[in-house]
């Protein structure tokens, strides 16, 4: 049976409180004793960390940009259950995107997994408007299975009534809940980039345990369950790629703590499924590498922990020395930050890595934002010149280089680059960047990564045995 019982959470702009209804679905689901998967729309790190924590398994990105669409469909299949329900959690409003025609849509991603449509409406200082607003979306892509409305933010009784009755007469929808303002900020905070992660909130497991309560009593989640199970049939493509664990040829390290959370789950095993073995390393916490072939740095919120990341003299050291000694390195974003002279936050410079001939400022509004395209144009230790790649970028800092001989091998066609208009500076056998990327669609990534550490592995192997 390939019924995959599932619901996209869609909203009408950001901050609707799709993220807050979406992980109390899950909860109560969970709590329940519903088996529940789920995924987020788009590339984003922070609201698919949390809808893991909600869910107690891995939350998966859904990027058409990034992946295309058959990719895209199979990752949902791959990942999604049969014996329960799966919450697809949508961004920014339900038909934006990068151009007018919505192709990289929330709308267009539930049209690719044929999925039911439950729609977020904030109520704040609104009535009837809203039903004219909700008819608009129904009429406007009459192929998108609007099956259900949760309307939030209500003001009172003859708010709640007047809403109520409004989308019902006018829209024919069924209200499946209808909730107040839910009071989740101090222990649910936001800052640049998003929320706050779950690695940094101690205070996690009560606030879902209180977003479930609140759920069970706003909105009719066994309706949730109703819709979800009415889904269509999604055929499981006969050639779907197997994936398969090969011999284990190198090791990986990579930074992993509160600091450093921005890993796809897709590209760490991406990396397993090509030969690696990933050993997990705190820069906060460690003293020093151990033994690896190539050290992996993903992004996150190296400045929230600067004065630790920088009194870790013993760490900066030993990466410092390998990477002069020629260890790959590969960062993105925040490593980028790590692997740098200093960082400057809040008017406080701290001493970093001192790997790359960069100083970082943190700048109060966003520096980069939005999906990239590159093209390698210089030889490196990673990717063949003329590859081409897809991927986001989303970062307050921007690096300020302090000698002209720095080198890179991204020509930005999209977005803003670490250099701008370029990207992907290298020195030695490191590679550093403001891009992200996704391992599913930028097949060359993993590969990269591997052939990388696999040429310093060989090389020592043949330097200890005199071959």
């Amino acid at each position: 049976m390939n019924k995959f019982p599932r619901i996209t959470i869609a909203g009408l702009g950001g901050d609707n409180g799709k993220t807050l209804i979406s992980l109390g679905i899950i909860t109560n689901l969970r709590k329940t004793g519903v088996k529940v998967h789920a995924f987020k729309k788009g590339p984003d790190f922070i609201d698919a960390s949390w809808l893991s924590y909600a869910a107690g398994c891995t939350a998966r990105n859904l990027d058409v940009f990034l992946m295309g669409k058959d990719l895209t469909k199979q990752t949902f299949i791959h990942h999604a259950v049969n014996d329960g329900v799966n919450i697809i959690e949508g961004n920014r409003g339900l038909f934006d995107g990068m151009n007018a025609d919505g192709d990289f849509s929330t709308a267009e991603l539930a049209k690719i997994v044929d999925s039911p449509v439950i729609l977020v409406v904030d109520a704040t200082k609104v009535t009837r408007t809203i039903a004219a607003l909700i008819l608009g979306i129904q009429n406007f892509d009459k192929n998108l299975n609007i099956a259900a409305v949760i309307v939030n933010r209500i003001k009172g009784a003859r708010h709640q009534r007047i809403v109520r009755e409004s989308i019902e007469k006018y829209t024919g929808l069924p209200i499946i809940g209808m909730l107040p303002e839910l009071e989740y900020k101090h222990i649910l905070p936001s800052r640049h980039l998003g929320l706050v992660t779950p690695a940094e909130n101690n205070q996690g497991v009560r606030m879902l345990e209180m977003l479930g309560e609140d759920i069970a009593r706003y909105i009719n989640v066994e309706a949730v369950i109703s819709i979800a199970k009415g889904a269509p049939r999604l055929i499981r493509e006969s050639n779907e790629e197997i994936r398969c664990t090969h011999t284990k040829h190198v090791k990986i390290g990579y930074f992993f703590d509160s600091a450093f959370t921005f890993y796809y789950p897709d590209n760490l095993e991406a990396l397993v499924e090509s030969g690696a073995e990933l050993v997990p390393i705190s820069p906060l916490h460690d003293s020093e590498l151990p033994d690896i072939d190539l050290l992996y740095i993903g992004g996150g919120f190296p400045e929230t922990h600067l004065a630790n990341l920088s009194g870790n003299v013993s760490m900066l050291k030993s990466v410092c020395e390998a990477g002069q000694n020629g260890l790959p390195i590969y960062a993105e974003c925040g490593g980028l930050v790590w692997l740098s002279r200093s960082m400057t936050y809040h008017n406080e410079t701290f001493k970093l890595c001192n790997l790359l001939p960069l100083n970082i400022t943190f700048k109060e509004k966003p520096a980069g934002h939005g999906y990239c395209k590159v093209i390698v144009d210089n030889p490196n230790p990673f990717f063949p010149v003329g590859t081409k790649f897809k991927g986001h970028e989303f970062h307050y800092t921007e690096a300020f280089p302090v000698t002209n001989q720095i080198e890179s091998v991204f020509n930005t066609e999209k977005g803003v680059g670490a250099l701008k208009g370029r990207d992907g500076i290298v020195f030695k056998n490191i590679f550093a960047s403001y891009f992200h990327f996704h391992a599913i669609g930028n097949s060359e990534w993993a590969k990269g990564l591997i052939n990388a550490a696999k040429s310093v592995h060989d090389e020592m192997r043949y330097m200890n045995y005199g071959i």
